[in-house]
């Protein structure tokens, strides 16, 4: 059996055009595909996010957790877009992330962190 050679993880929403703004030019996520009623973004080298259009949303227990060594520059970058922050960017000793919140246009929570565990080996496996 071959490995995968990427992921998507797709979500809900009412409103293509606000989160095509959010993760388009907001986050600055390239658009990889257009299907009409549902969008593709590259979130990271093979991390795909994907919204397709329905008649309702529902964001309970969901969290999408983006990686970045720059959480302050993120934090900086979502507030001179007009993005409110939930939470502004803290160490969470617990689990040993530094990290902020916010929610996009849909209402899912929006993580971004850098993990601060020697342990860590996401971006170089």
């Amino acid at each position: 059996m071959t490995p995968f050679d990427s992921f998507i993880t797709f979500g809900a929403t009412t409103d293509l055009a606000a989160t095509s703004a959010f993760y388009g030019e907001v986050l600055g996520l390239p658009l990889v595909l257009d299907q009409g009623r549902c969008r593709i973004w590259r979130a990271a080298r093979a991390g795909y996010v994907g919204f397709c259009l329905r008649d309702s949303v529902s964001t309970q227990g969901v969290i999408l957790t983006l990686v970045s060594d720059d959480v302050d520059g993120w934090h900086r970058r979502l507030v001179d877009h007009g993005v409110p922050i939930e939470k502004a960017p803290a160490l969470n000793p617990e689990y040993g992330i530094y990290h902020l919140f916010c929610r996009d246009p849909n209402g899912y929570l929006v993580e971004i962190q850098r993990f601060e565990d020697p342990n860590w080996r996401g971006s170089g496996i």
